[in-house]
């Protein structure tokens, strides 16, 4: 296990979901999660183009005694040893800078704001902004913990859904689990998005790991979304317009993740593939 994910445990029912969730992907895809146990409800992420401030909700900080034995159990019982990170360089005393140099990060769909108020459809700002600077993905599970079986990458011709290809393929390649595109046509014909993977070098990839390649050419995007495996993780790109404080993803994201209850690994428009 050569690859890390960064996990923010938070000390709570909704928290050892959320950890579930993380250490099934780690095991999955051969990566070990870093815990990090927040001591304070701010931190610093320092991207290559951005400088991330993360403004945890209080209940991050919940029984600090327990915290610790909690998610170290939930880990071992997994049959992985437990790693946590340290904050070790610090903007002010209660301001720890943390890097990012891992390979994904767990967010679920907000750490600022209390969980009673958050609900499918939502993804809170800090998220937007780590998504929207992270140069790797970013893991948003679903509430409750559920295993995965198979790989759904939506593709929809642009760089970034390209970059999910490529990740979606790499995945399939190192968990053997199904490997399913899903296409909305829309206007644009068949042959177009067959010349992108082409010219993207991956059409050799796709016909070997791709077992389902779902081309919708008729129906709303909405009502095709049902396709969509209940058991699947959701690998998808997106990009990001509007206000700074309101980060806005694209309109086909935006509809993904307000309707499929499926874990979804994004890709934002500083990716880097490490894969």
């Amino acid at each position: 296990m050569d690859k890390s994910l960064f996990h923010i445990f938070r000390n709570t029912p909704l928290g050892r979901e959320t950890l579930l969730q993380s250490i099934y992907f780690c095991k999955t895809v051969g990566a070990y999660p870093m815990i990090y146990i927040p001591t304070t409800t701010k931190f610093l992420m320092y991207f290559e183009n951005d400088v991330v401030q993360v403004d945890l909700d209080d209940t991050y900080l919940t029984s600090p005694q327990t915290a610790r034995t909690h998610a170290a159990q939930l880990v071992e019982q997994a049959g992985i040893k437990p790693v946590f990170f340290t904050p070790k360089h610090y903007t002010a005393s209660t301001l720890p800078d943390i890097p990012t140099h891992f390979d994904f990060m767990c967010c679920p769909r907000s750490i600022s704001d209390l969980s009673n108020k958050i609900g499918l459809g939502y993804i809170g700002p800090r998220v937007r902004r780590v998504v929207q600077a992270a140069p790797f993905p970013v893991l948003i599970p679903s509430p409750a913990f559920k295993e995965w079986k198979s790989i759904t990458v939506f593709f929809g011709g642009s760089a970034n859904a390209v970059n999910a290809l490529r990740l979606g393929i790499n995945l399939g390649r190192a968990t053997g689990m199904d490997l399913n595109v899903f296409t909305q046509v829309g206007r644009r014909k068949v042959d177009y998005y067959e010349k992108v993977i082409a010219d993207s070098g991956l059409e050799k990839d796709v016909q070997r790991y791709v077992k389902n390649w779902q081309r919708f050419e008729s129906g709303k995007f909405r009502e095709n979304l049902y396709e969509v495996p209940h058991d699947a993780l959701v690998v998808l790109g997106a990009f990001g317009h509007g206000l700074i404080r309101d980060f806005i993803f694209g309109s086909k994201m935006e509809m993904i993740q307000s309707t499929v209850t499926n874990s979804m690994l994004i890709v934002g428009p500083n990716y880097v593939a490490r894969l």
